[in-house]
């Protein structure tokens, strides 16, 4: 059976995140709908990863099988967006060996997340917003730290079903971006409410509520109830997704290339 990557982006605040669930609107329903409509089967797709509900994706990938070869997959793109949500954007499907697997070979990813420090009625629903006072310094030092450990229990939410909370850190800093603090970080893996728990964490540092020392100490001690609570979903986005044989442009993210 051909085997193919559609390519996607979403803006998560009216779904209740990728996977399928039971009496809620979700990203993969939508999108296993449209397929099964144009390839005249019932498709199934495989995601990437999964995201909470409010989450967003700048770029997200799923495979599906289907019975028989797609003939124009550029078309097939513009007939699913065409019946698809205007929140869900198809860039592209790709046909892929029958082997490929959209979650476990993806061999890194990132997300950023957002805050807002000025009111910005056009950005509410894609930012977190806090006008306080943040030391953006402690908090790269924090994300330093984070840089330098493999070990996240402490951000890990509990009922997660990974069996492992070892993740490798490529990139982890807060950098200013008008009125705007953006939180970027890459790995190999993250664990289930990681990122939204680490900013959570790091925002308590850069208010002086948390040195940098008991932030080093939390992360060894690997305990969740030390951590600080979780941010709203809405300013995290899934923003790269890289696999060893796919080439594909830079996600963007309100209209700038990541």
């Amino acid at each position: 059976m051909p085997r193919y990557f559609v390519h996607l982006a979403y803006k998560g605040t009216a779904f209740h995140g990728w996977q399928i669930q039971p009496n809620a609107s979700t990203v993969q329903e939508e999108l296993q709908k449209c397929l099964s409509i144009l390839c005249r089967q019932a498709v199934e797709t495989t995601g990437c990863g999964r995201t909470d509900t409010g989450v967003h994706a700048s770029q997200f990938f799923a495979h599906f099988d289907t019975m028989q070869p797609i003939g124009n997959t550029e078309q097939m793109a513009f007939q699913l967006n065409a019946l698809l949500s205007r929140d869900i954007r198809i860039y592209g499907i790709q046909e892929v060996h029958a082997d490929a697997h959209a979650r476990f070979d993806a061999f890194s990813r990132s997300y950023s997340y957002y805050i807002l420090r000025e009111p910005d009625p056009f950005l509410q629903e894609l930012t977190w917003f806090n006008h306080r006072d943040f030391n953006l310094q402690r908090m790269n030092e924090a994300a330093s730290l984070c840089r330098q450990h493999t070990d996240f229990a402490c951000f890990a939410k509990a009922g997660g079903q990974s069996n492992s909370t070892i993740c490798s850190v490529s990139v982890c800093r807060w950098i200013e971006e008008g009125k705007t603090l953006r939180f970027s970080v890459s790995a190999n893996r993250f664990l289930r409410g990681m990122v939204r728990a680490m900013v959570g964490t790091m925002t308590e540092v850069g208010l002086g509520k948390l040195s940098l020392e008991a932030f080093a100490e939390l992360l060894h001690q690997g305990d969740r109830k030390e951590a600080g609570e979780s941010v709203p979903p809405q300013g995290l986005f899934l923003e790269s997704v890289m696999y060893p044989y796919l080439k594909l442009p830079a996600s963007r993210v309100f209209g700038h290339e990541k």
